[in-house]
């Protein structure tokens, strides 16, 4: 099908189209087309990755716009939000406008309303359905992108309920579903009432084989040699082959020591084939890494940036993964070694995808378990880029030839598993029922269990009356904690229904709570909006009742790490002594009801609340973020992750405190500021100032100059002594509100107070008043700015 036969889209999209390279319609797309995509109709497109998906949904959506409707679309990852937006920015040229939104999960985000396509994660729309956003009613088309990961036991029920409740908004709502090639597409396309293009059509050849001695063997009987050199691993021979004829590699494997590891080892690879520009632009793109922060991560990954390579997992800060994928993308970097959260969407496709590590650590299980098929074919695909690779393949490591059969029989010839529901899991019933009853959508039991009826699970469920009583075992919870109210029902009248006196007490009992009427308190509305899962806020409510004075930071921050929306850092071998020892010294600081030692489990938890706890404290104390890093080791996006987290549950527990009307909502907010800037209490007012973050804070703090106030008044010499970077110093002068806030002719002057030599504690990030900081090239690092 030919662009130009395209009807029902913005004037200019067509133009846009052709000039982009699109002239016809691949297959997969065609077939959206054809089965009504462009007329407003639901669908389902279970397609292999690079197949044209995206598209489907632009075609879908801009014929909503043309309708004088507004789109939606639905992806899983920040980082896949704003590289949907940027492709989508482009349809401004012919009038339509895009917008992105993914935190502040308390807010409306109203500015939406005059978009014409909103992009968003599911996690924030199901905040924007809990806080009343009026502009979701306007909503005409929804696109769901990796609609599979339904199946995902942590996601996945806030993307199935999100759905349900955006169709039960909007009646008419078209809905546009895109998947990976799994096992029941047809199920979920009946769940949605969609039409279903189910195809493994792909616009260049995947070709998907188990490398096994010195040959790659392929899906199809076909063989490539690729010897195994000396002592070389097989992974390496694999690259190096690849490479010899200008493609790149992604390599997958199990846990993030395995892909820094196997990323040193692979740029001593790749270095090999490196043009001279190639070395010059890497050495460039090495020192922006460094400047994201001063760890040995990065480091490390600028080291192996600089051979092109690289490694790529959760640990890596956000800055660093977009700089990784920016670059290999653009083939400059050759090699990539990654955990499977590269997998999850983001466009980072290579000629070989090497699927090393077949088998992950699985704490259920108490050892490696096999991953599954969905989860491989979804690496499997990221082989082969249209217009740059003339094929893609995908490789599979094998030991012996019993492992090669196993594989092929494992992963190369099976069906993807079918998406499973999660829904019916306590915890996610927990968030999710309470969402439902505080946005109105069920006002009584008989309404909650009709609105269940819509989503996944219940088109799936074999196990009759399972919803119900995981629904009323979650009713009971949230009534207990004075989240929910229940009222009618048992005042009713008896009937004269004869029938009655024949009628159990069972179901007696089930009429009379299906006519109960169902509605949240305050607090259960304060939850809801605050995005809060109801245990985690029963979890700080109970601690901060518990205080008998005025909370500690420490206390607070352990009391947040306690909740279920915190991961906690788990306790390493030894250090369950380590923070033994701490909790008996700082014990007063907890909060809430510590459980006995001899309680296994819960006192392990309990410590490793405190472990986290502990981390918040430190960061918070100013010590150095590669010190942070290295002493609980974990990466740079860990940490920043931590605090992440902990500022928004501290933020939550401030609101939550105010709604109870406990005598710590000063000392929680106070604990939130500091875990958000990295700064002590005396810094507070400093680091409100744009432009100064922990350490330009304590640098001036250490010449005396303590408050906002003082940076209006101060010498200039002394604030210039202190920043070292005259722009930095006009900079930050000016948002203090300086009239004069100039460095011209100023000479910088020395005079740190010797009460205060920056050094709060061992490898602080106070005394690092010169490392790094010549003139205006400060090192940027978490909580700088």
């Amino acid at each position: 099908m030919n662009v130009e036969e395209l009807s029902g889209l913005p004037p200019g999209a067509v133009s846009h189209f052709r000039e982009e390279g699109i002239e016809e319609l691949y297959p997969p797309q065609a077939a959206a087309v054809d089965a009504g995509a462009l007329e407003g109709d639901n669908l389902v497109a279970a397609v292999p990755t690079a197949s044209g998906k995206t598209m489907i949904a632009a075609l879908s959506m801009l014929s909503a716009v043309k309708r004088g409707g507004k789109a939606l679309y639905i992806v899983p990852l920040r980082a896949l939000a704003s590289e949907k937006k940027a492709e989508f920015e482009a349809y401004e040229e012919f009038g339509v406008t895009t917008g992105v939104t993914t935190g502040n999960y308390e807010s409306n985000s109203e500015w939406l309303s005059t978009k014409d396509i909103v992009v968003a994660t599911s996690e924030k729309v199901d905040s924007l359905v809990r806080n009343g956003a009026d502009w979701l009613s306007d909503l005409t088309c929804v696109v769901s992108d990796e609609v599979h990961l339904i199946d995902d036991g942590n996601r996945g029920p806030t993307l199935e309920v999100t759905l349900a409740k955006l169709r039960k908004l909007n009646p008419q709502l078209q809905v546009v579903a895109l998947s990976a090639t799994v096992g029941n597409a047809g199920e979920i396309a009946d769940w949605l009432d969609a039409s279903l293009v189910d195809t493994d059509w792909r616009p260049i050849d995947l070709r998907m084989g188990v490398h096994y001695g010195n040959a790659l063997n392929f899906d199809d009987g076909d063989t490539r040699e690729v010897p195994v050199q000396g002592s070389e691993k097989q992974e390496a021979a694999l690259v190096r082959d690849i490479l010899e004829e200008g493609g790149s590699s992604l390599v997958f494997v199990n846990s993030r020591r395995n892909a820094e590891a196997a990323a040193r080892r692979l740029a001593g690879v790749a270095s090999n084939e490196l043009t001279g520009d190639e070395r010059a632009e890497l050495a460039e793109l090495a020192e922006e890494i460094r400047e994201v922060s001063d760890t040995e991560t990065s480091d490390d990954l600028a080291e192996c940036v600089e051979g092109g390579g690289a490694f790529h997992h959760a640990g890596l800060s956000s800055e660093h993964r977009s700089l990784v994928e920016d670059a290999f993308r653009d083939r400059l970097l050759k090699v990539i070694s990654a955990t499977p959260t590269l997998a999850a969407g983001v466009n980072t496709p290579a000629r070989r995808v090497i699927v090393r590590d077949w088998r992950r650590f699985d704490p259920s299980a108490g050892g490696m378990s096999p991953l599954n098929v969905l989860e491989v074919h979804q690496m499997m695909g990221r082989a082969g880029r249209p217009g740059l690779d003339p094929y893609g393949e995908a490789v599979l490591l094998a030991k012996g030839h019993d492992e090669m059969e196993e594989l092929f029989d494992r992963y190369i010839w099976a069906e993807a598993e079918p998406v499973r529901s999660k829904l019916a899991a306590e915890p996610a019933l927990r968030t999710h029922v309470l969402a439902t009853i505080a946005s109105g959508f069920a006002r009584t039991r008989e309404g909650l269990l009709e609105f269940m009826e819509e989503t996944l699970y219940a088109s799936q469920s074999t196990e009759e009356g399972r919803l119900e009583v995981v629904t009323d075992t979650v009713l009971e919870y949230l009534e207990s904690n004075d989240f929910i109210e229940r009222s009618g029902g048992q005042n009713e009248e008896p009937t004269d229904d004869p029938a009655d006196a024949f009628t159990s007490a069972a179901e007696l009992a089930e009429r009379e709570q299906e006519t109960v009427d169902l509605r949240a308190t305050n607090l259960g509305h304060t939850v809801s909006r605050l995005y809060l899962d109801p245990m985690s806020a029963a979890e700080i409510i109970h601690g901060l009742e518990d205080a008998d004075e005025r909370p500690t930071a420490l206390g607070l921050y352990q009391l947040v790490s306690r909740t279920p929306d915190m991961y906690q850092l788990y306790l390493r071998s030894g250090e369950d002594g380590t923070y033994g020892e701490l909790y008996y010294e700082r014990e007063r600081e907890l909060l809430g009801d510590a459980p006995s030692e001899f309680e296994d489990d819960r006192f392990e938890d309990w410590l490793s609340a405190l472990k986290t706890g502990k981390l918040l404290e430190d960061w918070a104390e100013e010590d150095d973020e590669g010190v942070l890093t290295d002493r609980y080791k974990i990466g740079p996006g860990d940490l920043r992750g931590k605090v992440d987290t902990a500022e928004w549950l501290l933020g939550a527990a401030e609101s939550l405190a105010a709604e109870i009307d406990s005598e710590w909502t000063v000392a929680v907010r106070e604990a939130r500021a500091r875990v958000e800037h990295g700064v002590g209490e005396e810094l507070l007012e400093l680091v409100g100032v744009r432009g100064v973050g922990r350490k330009r804070a304590r640098q001036l703090y250490s010449v005396g100059i303590e408050t906002p106030a003082d940076l209006r008044e101060a010498d200039k010499g002394v604030v210039l002594g202190a920043l070292r970077g005259a722009k930095t110093a006009e900079n930050i002068l000016e948002n203090a509100g300086r009239e004069d806030p100039s460095m011209e002719g100023v000479e910088p002057r020395g005079g740190a107070r010797g009460d205060s030599s920056g050094s709060r504690s061992e490898g602080s990030n106070a005394g690092d008043s010169d490392q790094n900081q010549d003139q205006d090239q400060d090192q940027a690092s978490l909580g700088d700015f």
